[in-house]
């Protein structure tokens, strides 16, 4: 994740600096770091604003688990946590998933293959910036307001 999808996705769900370093479960210069490209924005949090922005933008529009929209042989399924935990619509989450017949160990590598998936793009729309970065999609609110 770098630095820009980062305050895309702060402004998306609305919070300010201060309220995402509560929320993130760090200091508030940590959080103006990832923002300034100071620091590495680490796993834990990528992971965490994910979750958060999944929740608050597909928690009323169920979807398919990602097993029918790629169309995972049975075979290979069987062998995924996400078909054992019946947990396709946050597969994208999940370490250890079988995507494209390869076990994903690696949080980071996974990304990787996750933010081209069709099923990681229908969960979070994302939009493309003048850099063609992948942005949510989602309207921003200005922070504090209802």
């Amino acid at each position: 994740m770098d630095k820009e999808e980062f305050v895309q996705i702060r402004r998306a769900l609305g919070k300010t600096q201060s309220q995402m370093a509560r929320l993130m479960g760090c200091s508030l210069k940590a959080l103006q770091s990832f923002e300034q490209g100071w620091r590495t924005i680490p796993c834990y949090v990528e992971r965490q604003i994910l979750f958060i922005l999944y929740m608050k933008t597909c928690q009323e529009n169920p979807c398919k688990p990602c097993w029918e929209i790629v169309k995972c042989p049975i075979e290979r399924r069987t062998n995924c946590p996400t078909w054992e935990y019946k947990v396709g619509n946050i597969c994208w989450f999940i370490n250890g998933t079988v995507c494209h017949g390869k076990i994903q160990t690696n949080w980071k590598d996974k990304m990787i293959l996750c933010r081209k998936c069709k099923v990681f793009k229908m969960l979070l729309p994302l939009k493309k910036t003048k850099k063609n970065r992948s942005i949510p999609a989602v309207k921003t609110k200005k922070p504090g307001v209802s």
